[in-house]
């Protein structure tokens, strides 16, 4: 059965993955998005242009301090997981550390920089995706559907 899962999108800069992930957030059943930094929010053309409508229906809010934030879902004890690749993390494809009675929030980060450091630290894990081409990331949205998939259905 699928996990219930969040998703927090931190300063994601283009409004284009913005609106294609709250369409993809539609399709795997994602339960709320929270938008948080300089994360456009609906309503915005460019955002609904790739959402095509799914922005007016994928719950949803903004909250300025994504510290707090998680720290709030923390005591209401959900797992907090970041989509990231450093030293520390562990390849999504083999990890099997989520427990599946209890509510997930997956991070997303910047095009450029992803996750913070300070939400890392927050993190219960850290996931990335394995890259074995010349580049070592993938476009933040595509990222969003192959983990957000991945998750849920731990």
């Amino acid at each position: 059965m699928p996990k219930s899962v969040s998703v927090l999108l931190h300063n994601i800069r283009s409004m284009h993955n913005v609106g294609s992930i709250f369409r993809t957030a539609d399709a795997a059943g994602v339960i709320h998005l929270y938008l948080t930094g300089y994360t456009a929010c609906p309503p915005r053309k460019e955002i609904t242009k790739t959402a095509l409508g799914a922005d007016t229906f994928v719950s949803w809010s903004y909250h300025k301090d994504p510290d707090s934030l998680l720290r709030e879902l923390k005591a209401k004890e959900y797992q907090i997981a970041a989509l990231e690749k450093n030293e520390e993390s562990q390849d999504i494809f083999s990890f099997e550390g989520l427990d599946s009675d209890r509510p997930v929030c997956l991070i997303l980060g910047n095009e450029v920089g992803g996750v913070e450091s300070d939400l890392l630290n927050l993190s219960d894990e850290v996931l990335h995706i394995p890259m074995r081409g010349q580049k070592d990331s993938l476009n933040v949205s595509v990222a969003f559907g192959i983990g957000v998939y991945l998750v849920t259905n731990y």
